[in-house]
């Protein structure tokens, strides 16, 4: 099997003796690996679509959420399967597929495992895997030190956030089903799993599987109800009416003045922004029991 193992040596800090060790893995469990190592965002991206003309059986992405997001768009179909090695800050991707935190087992996995379509999303015509969101916690994403993320982790969005709600209150906006139904709120996440950030939970029904993406509307303006949907994740107790509203939806637009926006935990733009379900949009090696 010939591999493209394309790697992030910065994700989770210094990658490059978890990436060697990774080809090693991979080539004792009979792949022939080609190492392509990133240096500038969007060079995943660009390795990705070239591996779609260079005959490899699977393309491995190994580095964080952000490393993998580039992969998916740059094969963005699903004749070529994925495998993705999770050596990023969170890796929430890895936690809801279940893939393997250890090296090893998810080497086996990306050499081994089946290849299975997954529904992804699209903001304005770019693929994502896990989420978008728009309002505070997108703004947080945007503000984020990256020093401080550096020095203590996932806890820095946390912080990032704290201050962005000390700043100023959430600000208003509005979703529009492809129904032409109107919804306002003060922030909104729009997934393709159930996890968000780690191990906490905003959207339980939202699947991979499902060819639709689950909505969570944070209905409640002003920083009290920011706080306590906030504390609510935090202590990962579910997330109720009328501080939240769920919808299930194959298409909505967003739309709001000056309101940030993050997608897959990085920064996007400001909306206003279009996002799509696309079921069977890649194949991605999975556990069997992943669904």
């Amino acid at each position: 099997m010939r591999i493209k193992l394309i790697a992030n040596p910065v994700s989770g800090g210094d990658a490059r003796p978890r990436i060697e060790l990774a080809r090693e893995a991979l080539e004792r469990c009979g792949a022939d690996v080609d190492l392509y190592l990133t240096g500038a965002r969007g060079d995943a991206r660009k390795a990705a679509a070239q591996a779609l003309t260079e005959g490899y059986d699977r393309v491995v992405a190994a580095g964080g959420d952000g490393t993998l997001n580039e992969v998916v768009n740059g094969i963005s179909s699903p004749g070529l399967p994925i495998a993705f090695l999770p050596f990023g800050t969170v890796n929430v991707f890895a936690l809801e597929a279940g893939i393997p935190k250890q090296l090893e087992a998810a080497c086996a996995l990306a050499v081994r495992g089946s290849a299975r379509l997954i529904t992804l999303g699209s903001l304005n015509d770019e693929l994502f895997l896990l989420m978008v969101s728009a309002g505070w916690d997108a703004e947080a994403v945007a503000q984020v030190r990256t020093g401080l993320k550096k020095r203590i982790g996932r806890m820095a969005y946390a912080v990032s956030a704290l201050e962005s709600l000390l700043r100023k209150g959430p600000a208003p906006l509005q979703i529009i089903t492809a129904e032409g139904k109107h919804h306002s709120g003060f922030g909104v996440v729009i997934s393709n799993c159930r996890h968000y950030g780690g191990r906490y939970v905003v959207t339980p029904k939202a699947s991979m599987f499902s060819d639709d993406l689950e909505v969570c509307l944070l209905r409640q303006g002003g920083r009290l109800a920011m706080l306590r949907f906030a504390i609510n994740i935090a202590l990962q107790r579910p997330l109720h009416e009328p501080l939240v509203e769920f919808l299930t939806l194959s298409s909505v637009e967003l739309k709001g003045d000056f309101v940030a926006v993050q997608v897959d935990g990085d920064v996007a733009e400001t909306l206003p922004a279009k996002i799509v379900a696309v079921p069977g949009a890649v194949s991605m090696v999975l556990p069997a029991a992943s669904e």
